[in-house]
């Protein structure tokens, strides 16, 4: 049994009048010795739920992040004239909406943005539909590659993707726990802020509740971060709805405030041409279809979600001067064969690099 370890845990569990918030000091020690696994499991567990039941703060966000960085893995800083923009999405999945970040990462690598992603298998509490997952459906397997290899395909494409299982298994004892409580512990919510990039990048936190929103400006004030973004987005995720109006935050450069400042943006997918409708997620295998078709520059409802993300993100990584000249830029990168193109080359870097093929290589050879 941890002592330390106890101590912090009877600071989160004493509940409403005598129960204290961690410092983001004590939160980052909290956050090591689980992933470390020097707790007991019972004080592991009781940790976990105790600390969802009181809820997190940004300040505790922020030190659970600052553990991260100094444990986990961290891609090396690529040459790029923009920063580089880490998607951070949900890791139990998706069930009921069609997820269109794939298409949108090789829209803006196509286009000169580098986007990092990470995440790993159909895990809890939810088990939907990972994106390592959709990228294996459209011919790129991730879960392969160590992580050296990794920063080749990201230097070489523009697009990377942090796969926890193997490049940070240290995560996995927490994913048991999460199975078992069944409940999402506060590490779900770091990890949608998360940046496993060592250079200069700009971060996309999607959201569901309005809280979690206001825990993301307090942790980012914390850690000094001026380039973000938040999106009330598709079951959490950063893809923007079609049915409602999207909530959007921007950042304000300023790092002197203890939460870090917002411009608010209402955006309705109807006032730029767009049905109000969100395109059902019906399986694994239709959704890689309607991926291709989209491809393909064929109009489709996924289509219209493809341009309707993809224009907001052009736009907001600079490269567009406004959404609708975003959507534009969108839609010719796509119908032009461009989006294509750069899945081709993504495809045929990671086969290129991966350990199986070269070692029919050397087998080859020998």
């Amino acid at each position: 049994m941890s002592d330390i370890f106890r101590e912090l845990l009877k600071k989160v569990g004493s509940g409403n009048h005598t129960g204290e918030n961690l410092t983001r000091a004590e939160a980052a020690t909290a956050t090591s010795m689980m992933l470390l696994g020097e707790p007991t499991p019972a004080q592991i567990g009781a940790f976990l739920i105790a600390h969802r039941i009181k809820r997190p703060t940004g300040e505790e966000l922020a030190g659970m992040l600052d553990a991260y960085d100094q444990i986990g893995p961290k891609l090396q800083p690529i040459a790029s004239p923009r920063p580089i923009i880490v998607l951070g999405i949900p890791y139990d999945g998706r069930t009921r909406t069609a997820p269109i970040s794939p298409i949108i990462a090789l829209l803006l690598a196509a286009a000169g943005q580098p986007v990092l992603m990470h995440g790993g298998d159909r895990l809890p509490t939810k088990y939907g539909l990972p994106l390592v997952e959709v990228w294996q459906g459209m011919g790129v397997d991730w879960t392969k590659l160590p992580l050296e290899t990794t920063q080749q395909v990201l230097e070489q494409t523009g697009i990377g993707f942090v796969y926890t299982p193997r490049h940070f298994p240290l995560t996995k004892r927490i994913w048991e726990y999460r199975d078992q409580l069944g409940k999402r512990p506060p590490f779900a919510t770091m990890e949608l802020i998360w940046c496993p990039y060592a250079g200069d990048a700009h971060i996309v936190g999607g959201f569901v509740h309005p809280p979690t929103e206001a825990m993301f400006q307090a942790a980012f004030a914390q850690r000094r971060v001026t380039k973000f973004t938040t999106v009330k987005g598709l079951e959490g995720s950063c893809d923007l709805p079609r049915d409602r109006t999207a909530i959007i935050g921007l950042s304000v450069l300023d790092n002197t405030q203890t939460i870090a400042p917002i411009e608010r943006l209402h955006l309705v997918a109807r006032e730029y041409g767009f049905s109000s409708k969100n395109v059902p997620l019906l399986g694994i295998e239709e959704l890689v279809a309607q991926m291709q078709e989209v491809l393909q520059g064929i109009s489709s409802e996924l289509m219209q979600t493809a341009l309707w993300n993809g224009g907001f993100y052009l736009w907001r990584s600079g490269i567009c001067d406004s959404l609708r000249s975003g959507i534009a830029k969108a839609e010719e990168l796509l119908v032009q064969g461009a989006v294509a193109a750069k899945l081709q080359q993504l495809t045929q870097v990671v086969y290129n690099l991966s350990p199986v093929h070269n070692s029919k290589l050397l087998t080859i050879e020998s």
